[in-house]
């Protein structure tokens, strides 16, 4: 029997935590529900993002009002000013940065009335937020044999991040689904690409489509993300009937239904 190659083996690496000030430089519009701002800010002349799907905290005044204040990161962790209103703060996938120019771009997507999402919707150039992270990054090699790559509209940053990460000498399978087709993109990797498209009503469409799938021949690894109990669902698939084993599965729930601010990796080995 083969041994898998130790090398495939996904990495964990840690990151210094800080907070920078960032201003909205440019907004570009993706599709009807998703857009990309892009920041700049001499607080990103030393940020990275070693991983495609890292994320960040957005952080966003409490009000459209108020003014924002920023946490305070001293030895035992984070504290806020007492009595200033907290700043909201929600997870979201460096979609590229630009060190060259010191530009960060993030996605949003813009269903639902979330902080975020209507924040972004109204965002105009010049204005401030801050971000904070990443703090660790899971560096998933890209010398496996294939890629599959699974996800709603919240994941579609990230799977479009690593897309453009693999080489030619490997394999990529998506499986991705929106609830409009007009956010349906293009998807570029000099990898062998597959893609199939599905259309979300009501309920995610995804665990059926992971579960028709025959996978390719070699070794893989699996990476999934978008609402939980679809990815929820998902993950099982891939390890209880597809028989990939745990280590070959990241799975995230980047969302949830009904709840605000939900963010979980789902359990690995």
């Amino acid at each position: 029997m083969n041994q898998p190659d130790s090398s495939r083996r996904p990495q964990r690496l840690r990151q210094a935590p800080k907070l920078r000030r960032v201003s909205v430089l440019s907004v570009e519009q993706i599709s009807p529900h998703s857009l990309c701002i892009h920041f700049s800010g001499e607080d990103l002349q030393d940020f990275a993002s070693p991983s495609f799907d890292d994320h960040i905290k957005l952080m966003l005044p409490a009000t459209p009002e108020s003014e924002l204040v920023l946490p305070i990161l001293g030895p035992n962790g984070v504290s806020f000013p007492e009595g200033a209103p907290r700043p909201l703060m929600r997870d979201y996938t460096p979609r590229r940065f630009d060190a060259q120019r010191g530009v960060l771009s993030i996605e949003f997507a813009l269903h639902g009335d979330g902080p975020a999402a209507s924040w972004a919707a109204q965002a105009q150039v010049g204005q401030q937020v801050a971000i904070g992270g990443p703090r660790g990054s899971t560096l998933i090699p890209v010398n496996y044999d294939w890629h599959l790559l699974v996800g709603d509209e919240s994941a579609l940053p990230a799977i479009s991040r690593r897309l453009e990460e693999l080489p030619a000498s490997t394999r990529a399978i998506v499986i991705a689904e929106t609830s409009d087709p007009r956010d349906q993109r293009s998807l570029n990797s000099e990898a062998d690409l597959q893609v199939q498209w599905l259309l979300r009503d009501g309920t995610s469409q995804l665990p059926a489509a992971v579960s028709a799938l025959q996978l390719p021949a070699g070794e893989g690894f699996a990476w999934a993300a978008g609402e939980s109990a679809g990815i929820i669902a998902v993950r099982e698939v891939l390890i209880n009937q597809l028989g990939l084993a745990k280590h070959q599965v990241k799975a995230a729930a980047y969302w949830k239904l009904g709840a605000a601010g939900h963010h979980e990796n789902l359990a690995q080995d």
